[in-house]
């Protein structure tokens, strides 16, 4: 099979189901913007926003290590063995911690009055930590059925429980004491733990998903093998720097708002950059699915003869995508933004900043493989390095002046200069000849349309919408101009063989 179509069927079976639960998912940040303001929702999105550092570190590059080793080992068996055993004792250890000192920690964040938060949060990243391997092991089985499937049970569960908590179990409650199902409710249900009832929606979910898994969890203790293990060890740590950088360049714009600003307006500004931070759901949907499916196609293309040429043309189709997807999301903003509260609708100008910023990460994604295959994954830990000592400067110098904007402008800015970099020591050490002309044009052709819809602004409604959809249209047929001698080329050698 032609190696891009066999990845563009790889993330559509990864992506199609999980994006279309996703979607789902995503209803939750409408639901979390009216059931509760911004201060409440800047709490959710702080406690998220350090979930994610931990969840790097739990975890400590040994997914990527595990594709890396896996492909060229004689025994799967003990590679698997060796990498989950060690994520086993490290997150029941990381557990027991949390458990004993959760008063402590709670204090630590700030949230004194909340030490049940600690909790859930430390079982759910034991949780989740347990699950990486073997949702690794799938992805390297090329299980994508399965993966996906697990996957929207976790997102299905964790919808289904919210709307529970925060929806069907307060609309019981107030119904008149004669309803005994009303009186039951009004037992155990308090409407003022609306946040601890999000986290225990996420903590079940991932307790179900774990008890699928069961199988794929199942390794025999003789297989494992400590000099495996420091293999995987030794290429996993930089990658483990590399991702704590990484989410610090993702998350720690959240951190530093709520720290940096003033406490009575801190968790305003954070509950709107967060909410508007999902607006960009297309992009992040096809980023993670398009990750799911590219980091093992990666190595195993890696020693084709034709696997620079396989890695061009991937970039060009994915920057090709996520062009349309952000000017599919920029041409009819003024209906996506329905997805979040109007109160929180006010942060809009932070959006196609946050798009773009994603688009530079998405790259930057597709060029890493020059690092990963050459073994050199210290210089993926530089990079991220580089990245967060922008996002920290940045952030620093801007929020006190622009609020959670100058978190935008140093995200973008961040993920820019890792792109750029990594473009640049990638031609010095694994050069690839990526279609720059394409890049260049399907990307630059987006954002001028962007630009246009400036124009467009005293319109009404109706009248911008059909503009755009016109505009929508031209891109298309642009880009199908241009394709279309190569989609027919890629025809023609398919009959051939």
């Amino acid at each position: 099979m032609n190696p891009l179509k066999k990845l563009a069927g790889q993330t559509a079976i990864y992506g199609l189901p999980s994006i279309v639960l996703r979607i789902v998912g995503y209803f939750l940040t409408p639901l979390y913007t009216r059931v509760l303001d911004e201060g409440n929702y800047g709490a959710v999105v702080y406690m998220y926003s350090l979930v994610a550092f931990f969840n790097v570190i739990l975890t400590y590059g040994l997914e990527t290590a595990f594709f890396r080793f896996i492909n060229g080992s004689n025994d799967k068996r003990k590679v698997y063995a060796s990498a989950f055993t060690s994520l086993f004792v490290s997150s029941l250890l990381f557990l027991v911690i949390v458990l004993l000192f959760s008063r402590s920690i709670s204090e630590i964040v700030d949230y004194q009055s909340h030490k049940d938060w600690i909790v859930y949060f430390g079982l759910i990243l034991s949780l989740d930590a347990l699950s990486a391997l073997p949702f690794a092991r799938l992805r390297s089985e090329n299980k994508a059925s399965r993966f996906a499937l697990v996957k929207s049970v976790n997102i299905l569960v964790n919808v289904l429980f919210n709307l529970l908590f925060l929806i069907a179990l307060p609309a019981i409650a107030k119904t008149s004491d004669s309803n005994p199902f009303g009186y039951l409710v009004r037992l155990f249900y308090s409407d003022q733990s609306k946040i601890s009832y999000i986290f225990i929606s996420n903590l079940i979910a991932s307790l179900i998903t774990l008890f699928m898994l069961r199988n794929e969890m199942r390794i025999k203790l003789q297989d494992f093998d400590f000099v495996i293990l420091k293999k995987l060890l030794r290429y996993g740590v930089p990658l483990l720097f590399a991702g704590l950088a990484g989410i610090a360049n993702e998350t720690l714009d959240r951190v530093l708002l709520r720290h940096m600003l003033p406490e009575n307006v801190a968790s305003i500004q954070l509950g709107i950059y967060g909410a508007n931070y999902k607006v960009a759901i297309l992009i992040t949907l096809f980023i993670q699915a398009y990750r799911y499916a590219a980091e093992p196609f990666f190595f195993s293309q890696a020693k084709n003869v034709d696997a620079k040429k396989t890695y061009s043309q991937m970039m060009t189709y994915f920057v090709l995508i996520i062009s349309f997807l952000f000017l599919a999301t920029m041409l009819y903003l003024d209906v996506v933004m329905y997805l979040i509260g109007k109160p929180f609708r006010v942060g809009q100008p932070v959006v196609p900043i946050l798009m773009l910023a994603n688009i530079f990460l998405g790259i930057y994604v597709n060029l890493s493989i020059w690092y990963k295959l050459t073994n050199q994954t210290v210089f993926g830990m530089l990079l991220s390095f580089g990245g967060a000592f922008v996002t920290i400067l940045l952030n620093v110098l801007l929020i006190p002046k622009m609020g959670y904007m100058g978190s935008g402008w140093a995200t973008f800015a961040c993920y820019f200069v890792m792109m750029v970099l990594s473009y640049y020591f990638g031609q010095k050490y694994y050069p690839v000849r990526y279609n720059l002309r394409k890049i260049v044009l399907y990307l630059g052709l987006a954002l001028f349309l962007y630009f246009i819809t400036f124009l467009t602004d005293d319109l009404d409604l109706i009248n911008r919408l059909v503009i755009h959809t016109i505009m929508m249209v031209f891109y298309l047929m642009v880009v199908l101009i241009i394709e279309f001698p190569n989609l027919k080329r890629h025809k023609q050698s398919e009959n051939s063989l």
